[in-house]
């Protein structure tokens, strides 16, 4: 909301009061937004028949924000030792947690074990090998996941399509690797097969991948009960489900897209005449995405006649592609407003840009501003609360943002903005 001075105002904070409090660039967290939405997750898909729902970590992660999602009643994914680290310290019980990763070290593997870890997702016949032996030598039986790949290629970025069969993801259905993985992990003493997952991608706005994707599962599913004898008790859809990043984005409500999935999940098992295994489902954009918003100041103002005469005027920000990689990435497109001021000037095509050394430094690539943003401005760019951190680094040796959460006019920090110093120390010659 804008406050009587025509200045943003995230749960309740003024955005110019936490830039002289933080520094800018600033990552925000409406945490009443962030802890809302993950209720509502949990109870969308438990009233549609889900029996888990997990809080997929590596959209954003802080042990404050695992504390949140946790005591929303949703159990925390993992996809590496150090996103694992992280829920620990946060004092989340093992068995709450379940753990991906398609190169799963040694290390990770034994530490996931000792740490009761509840499911861990298997994605190779060589992780096979090498959980089965750790879990052995600690005395540990390991309820595990069988990551599937079914061929369904969601509507979504090539990068971020993750069912489809040409990608690094899971084992396939159709090649007979998925079958075999189940058939292996059932002669091994020291690991138990709970089930399946099978993650269609990333940012999806309607069930219609789901669909497919339940159908294929089904057919699978009743294979290996008629060909192994073995019973699929979990099923596990991942998440994938999208966020409004800009106008013109439409995705489904939370409830009815549980509703939706766990009814065709549901008709797809009984078409194939199975008994619908228990569902979970692993959402992350969708919690932490809207809640978060990147706070910049402006430097510079560079109005750039173009070819045909249209005027398009570059505004560099403090921050860039080192806090949200994803625009040259993906072609992530984001919206983005002045902050700190109403304004009553004409609005100017406009590219927001970083102060990174590379021309594809775009925070946002087309928008329209105030013609009178100057220096000093802030803007604020909406849904960073996923993947912006998370995928940051110190290109240029810039320090990373802190991360802020803002509740009922107060703020805590999250992540307390790197310095230079800590940089450095990581140089012995410094």
């Amino acid at each position: 909301m804008r406050n009587s001075a025509g200045a943003l105002e995230i749960g309740g904070v003024d955005c110019r009061d936490l830039v002289a409090r933080y520094q800018s660039p600033i990552y925000v967290l409406d945490e009443a937004d962030a802890r809302s939405r993950a209720r509502g997750f949990r109870d969308a898909y438990e009233s549609a028949g889900a029996a888990t729902v997990y809080y997929a970590a590596k959209a954003f992660l802080a042990t404050a924000v695992a504390k949140w999602v946790t005591e929303a009643g949703l159990g925390i994914d993992v996809a590496s030792g150090g996103e694992l680290e992280v829920v620990l310290r946060a004092g989340v019980p093992g068995d709450q947690i379940l753990m991906h990763g398609n190169n799963k070290s040694m290390a990770e593997i034994e530490l996931a074990l000792t740490a009761g870890v509840g499911r861990i997702v298997v994605d190779s016949f060589d992780e096979i090998v090498r959980l089965a032996d750790a879990a052995g030598r600690l005395g540990i039986v390991q309820q595990v996941l069988v990551r599937v790949t079914v061929g369904v290629e969601a509507h979504t970025h090539e990068f971020i399509a993750t069912a489809h069969e040409d990608q690094k993801f899971g084992l396939s259905v159709a090649s007979g690797d998925a079958a075999e993985a189940v058939r292996r992990i059932a002669k091994l003493p020291a690991l138990a097969f709970a089930g399946l997952h099978s993650h269609l991608g990333s940012q999806i706005f309607d069930a219609a991948g789901f669909n497919e994707a339940a159908a294929r599962v089904a057919a699978f599913t009743r294979s290996l009960r008629d060909e192994q004898g073995v019973i699929v008790r979990e099923l596990n859809l991942g998440g994938g489900m999208g966020i409004a990043y800009v106008d013109g984005d439409d995705p489904l409500d939370v409830a009815e897209m549980a509703r939706q999935i766990c009814s065709v999940v549901r008709a797809e098992c009984d078409q194939a005449g199975i008994e619908t295994p228990e569902l979970a489902f692993e959402p992350g954009r969708a919690i932490i995405g809207p809640a978060g918003v990147t706070i910049y100041e402006v430097g510079t103002v560079k109005p750039i006649e173009l070819d045909d005469g249209i005027v398009r005027t570059y505004i560099s920000v403090d921050g860039g592609m080192s806090d949200n990689i994803r625009t040259a990435l993906y072609g992530a497109q984001y919206s983005v407003v002045l902050a700190s001021r109403l304004s009553a000037g004409e609005p100017m095509l406009s590219r927001v840009v970083g102060k990174h050394c590379e021309s594809g430094d775009i925070v946002v690539r087309d928008t329209w501003l105030p013609a009178d943003v100057v220096p000093g401005d802030l803007l604020a760019v909406a849904a960073t609360g996923a993947y912006c951190r998370s995928m940051s680094s110190n290109y240029n040796y810039l320090p990373r943002p802190a991360v802020i959460a803002a509740h009922a006019g107060n703020t805590a920090v999250v992540l307390r903005r790197e310095t230079t110093e800590d940089l450095l120390a990581l140089d012995p010659g410094a």
